[in-house]
């Protein structure tokens, strides 16, 4: 009989046990090894901190005391005032430049390489291959050779300018090679010695950003095949409109109302529904108050500006139609209060961290000149001098032409007698940080580079022809700028002046004001072409003589404006462009300064900083009088009907009218396009007048573009603003909908996206911004005035002048983001200019010494 045992209840038990406590183990497990994780992370973030602050920190520059170059042939004084522009006084010019450029490297030596780097074609080579295609594109329209071949080409004296400029730079390299900013550190690079032609390259930048118009040849000669209709793209590609006011210094009638737009059936009834005429007195009390991005025009090429500012992947929608601008203008004495000129100037670009302008003073034996410069290049861009003053604006005049090549494939295009030729060919090699190095060869027709399809996506062998090309065009005469004595001097300056093609305003202290265009633009008998051209037709016949381009020398009317919109007339003899900017800015202008009299430098900062918008205003109006004649709309439109209709044309950040009229014109503009082009084309329509072409259309309710599916254009209307408010994610009270809960100002450093803490102790954060892209104060999430500048020939001393945020771009200098606040709130300050005002306002003295 066999023998039973018990069962050993823990034994038993032992199998179920062990797993279930295992199981339980893994979750304590997990939260021990996540807490040391994020322990080693904060450590490590912790000590990286403390590592960048103590390599910022080192690298900020001596501004007082002595200091010895080798170059100088005798003292150099740097005073610095309350903001810490540089006033360099030396006993020669080629000291003061060499000083310049050792100054502009103490606090912008990082943002310098970058600029060199990016117009180069180098950026790849320290940041690795994301920029590759960015470099080949920049290889492809040959700035860096371009450079080399002006700078070989200039007069021995300028050569000598910019190289003395290097000098100063190299020396500061030199002696910082343990205290770098911290950017070269963090990216464990150091900058190559600077050369003449790298502040060319500078320049080349500059002449890209604001000459560059090519791609929209491209975009439209797509749209004109999907439309099919001569007028329909005649609506989306206005030349010029009757809003526009040339600066010819006629006496304009400002007085003429607008022209009507078509009534609806109900009109009669309604006697709420708004016309296009001027609202009164409106227009003027702002003044006693206190397009797509560049980096889309190619859909692939962002610029120094849009990567490097931001490295943000984030489209702004707000700025859809921003693009490179300015204002200025120029006012005789007759109307000022003081009897002398004034000159305004504000340039509108993307706005950066550390700011592309660096504010300085330069003085030496004859030469003294102050305002703006560019960080890289020596002389002052804007500014005035003992005599004149000067601003710009980008003119948008055509300077390419894009020409259809016929390639044998055997290396050979097609000449204009029938004839074959070779190609030119360009070997570029671009060096890519953790790869190897990557050949990229570019090929010439004689028009120009083939543009590679890897951007364009277009098979076709196209050529780009620019005036930048022209190897018997090579003067930047700055230096003959910046040392003019009066309008003769200044004139013959200019006829020198090959690129960008520029609007200029000048004022001197004899009480002369004028304005010319500048640059060199194409004579082309056959016209201007809008799409990539196949003929022979339209070849280049020289340039439009300098003489015929607009200008004005003092004007009956004592006031000349520019804003980027129209500057030619009926009387003019040549066309610059057909792609002129919005009117907007350049009308409210007009209507603000022309015909007051007794006008200060404080009512010049009032109207650059104004923000209201009559073509919003009448768009609103529009959107209000459309809602009233929907049917179906509910409570809440009829709400937003009352505000827009009651709305003052101010765009505030408290006005929830700013946010409906805004936020439904980005939308109609996709609902009005897409139907037509689909949504690619739709998205990649591109002019700098497109905002008064979608005027056009809505307010004089073209049947063409109205929607299938919808009645009329009150129905499509009222349901825009329906969609605006649902996808721009209007809260329930759409009253409390404020615009600037959403249109923000956001400026980061660079390499914020790398470094969260610098966009901690740099950065803007975003800030409510008042404004649109069409207000006198154009601006986007990181768009608008990258200066202001004021010149009162009453008051040298009392001249204004401001940047962005500060002069240095180091995160712990005093000078970082010291202008901010004032910037921001719409105010400004004096930039001493004689040697007692600049001694009166010194906070700190260094002696450069041979």
């Amino acid at each position: 009989m066999s023998e039973t045992h018990p069962a050993n209840p823990s034994s038993a038990a032992h199998p179920v046990a062990e797993p279930s406590r295992r199981k339980r183990r893994w979750p304590r497990f997990l939260f021990i090894t996540a807490a040391w994780m994020v322990a080693i992370i904060v450590v490590l973030s912790g000590i990286g901190t403390l590592w960048l602050r103590s390599a910022a920190k080192a690298a900020l520059p001596q501004i007082d005391g002595d200091i010895h170059l080798a170059a100088l042939s005798a003292p150099v004084t740097v005073r610095r005032d309350a903001h810490g522009v540089p006033h360099i006084d030396a006993a020669t010019q080629e000291d003061m430049f060499v000083a310049q450029g050792y100054v502009t490297a103490q606090d912008r030596l990082w943002q310098m390489d970058v600029y060199r780097r990016n117009a180069n074609g180098e950026l790849a080579e320290v940041m690795g291959p994301s920029l590759l295609r960015h470099d080949k594109a920049q290889r492809m329209f040959e700035f860096r050779n371009t450079a080399h071949r002006i700078y070989a080409n200039l007069p021995a004296e300028e050569r000598a300018r910019y190289e003395a400029y290097a000098r100063g730079v190299n020396l500061y390299i030199a002696q910082r090679q343990d205290s770098l900013p911290p950017e070269f550190r963090f990216l464990h690079y150091k900058p190559q010695p600077w050369t003449g032609a790298d502040s060319i390259s500078i320049g080349m930048m500059m002449v890209d950003m604001l000459d560059t118009h090519w791609h929209t040849k491209l975009s439209r000669e797509r749209i004109a095949a999907k439309l099919h209709n001569p007028k329909l793209e005649s609506d989306l590609y206005p030349v010029g409109s009757w809003r526009d006011h040339p600066p010819t210094g006629e006496l304009l009638d400002l007085s003429k109302p607008h022209p009507q737009p078509p009534g609806t059936p109900d009109d009669e009834d309604n006697e709420r529904s708004e016309t296009r005429a001027l609202p009164p007195a409106r227009t003027v009390t702002p003044l006693g108050a206190p397009s797509k991005p560049r980096f889309l025009r190619f859909g692939w090429n962002p610029t120094i500006f849009d990567v490097l500012a931001t490295f943000s992947t984030q489209i702004d929608r707000s700025c859809r139609d921003c693009t490179p601008g300015s204002n200025n203008w120029v006012i005789a004495g007759t109307h000022t209060a003081s009897g002398n000129p004034l000159l305004s100037n504000d340039m509108h670009l993307s706005l950066t961290e550390p700011n592309i302008w660096y504010m300085a003073d330069l003085h030496a034996p004859g030469f003294h000149a102050a305002g703006v410069t560019l960080p890289g290049m020596p002389f002052v861009i804007a500014g005035h001098n003992e005599h004149v003053a000067w601003g710009f604006t980008a003119l948008y005049a055509d300077v390419q032409d894009l020409y259809i090549e016929t390639l044998d494939g055997k290396g050979n295009f097609k000449v204009a007698d029938g004839s074959w030729k070779p190609l030119g060919v360009d070997r570029e090699t671009i060096h890519v940080r953790g790869h190897g190095d990557v050949a990229y060869d570019v090929r010439f027709s004689d028009h120009g580079p083939l543009l590679d399809p890897l951007f364009t996506k277009d098979s076709r062998a196209i050529a780009v022809k620019w005036t930048l090309y022209d190897p018997t065009q090579n003067s930047i005469p700055l230096y003959a700028i910046n040392t003019a004595a009066n309008w003769s001097d200044f004139q013959t300056v200019l006829s020198h002046w090959c690129w960008p093609t520029q609007n200029v305003v000048y004022s001197d202290d004899q009480g002369h004001i004028g304005y010319h265009t500048v640059g060199l633009i194409p004579l082309r008998p056959a016209g201007i072409a809008n799409t990539p051209i196949a003929d022979t037709a339209h070849e280049w016949q020289g340039y439009i003589p300098f003489d015929d381009l607009p200008n004005a020398f003092d004007p009956p009317s004592g006031f000349l404006a520019t804003a980027n919109s129209r500057v030619t007339s009926d009387k003019s003899k040549y066309p610059l462009t057909n792609d002129w900017a919005d009117p907007y800015r350049a009308e409210r202008i007009y209507k603000l300064l022309q015909g007051r009299d007794q006008l200060k430098p404080a009512d010049m900062l009032a109207v650059q900083t104004d923000i209201y918008s009559e073509m919003d205003q009448e768009m609103g109006h529009r959107l209000a009088t459309a809602i009233d004649h929907a049917p179906n709309a509910d409570d809440e439109l009829r709400k937003a009907s009352d505000l827009l209709r009651n709305w003052d044309g101010r765009l505030t950040v408290d006005s929830a009218a700013a946010s409906l009229v805004t936020q439904t014109r980005y939308t109609l503009r996709r609902m009005i396009l897409e139907p037509k082009l689909g949504k690619e084309d739709a998205e990649n329509y591109q002019w700098s007048e497109s905002n008064f072409a979608i005027e056009e259309i809505v307010m004089n309710a073209k049947p063409d573009w109205l929607p299938p599916n919808y009645k009329d254009w009150d129905a499509f209307l009222a349901d825009a603003v329906d969609r605006a408010m649902k996808e721009g994610k209007a809260p329930a009270d759409v009253s409390t909908w404020n615009y600037g809960s959403w249109h923000v100002v956001d400026i980061e450093h660079p390499l914020s996206s790398f470094l969260p803490y610098i966009s901690r102790i740099a950065g803007t954060g975003e800030q409510p911004l008042s404004g649109d892209t069409i207000t006198v104060k154009q601006v986007g999430r990181s768009f608008g005035p990258s200066q202001r500048f004021t010149m009162d020939w009453s008051n040298i001393d009392g001249s204004t002048e401001d940047i962005v945020l500060g002069e240095s771009g180091n995160p712990y200098s005093p000078y970082f983001r010291d202008q901010w606040n004032d910037y921001y709130n719409g105010r400004t300050f004096a930039l001493p200019f004689t040697p007692a005002a600049v001694s009166a306002n010194t906070q700190h003295t260094l002696r450069l010494l041979p």
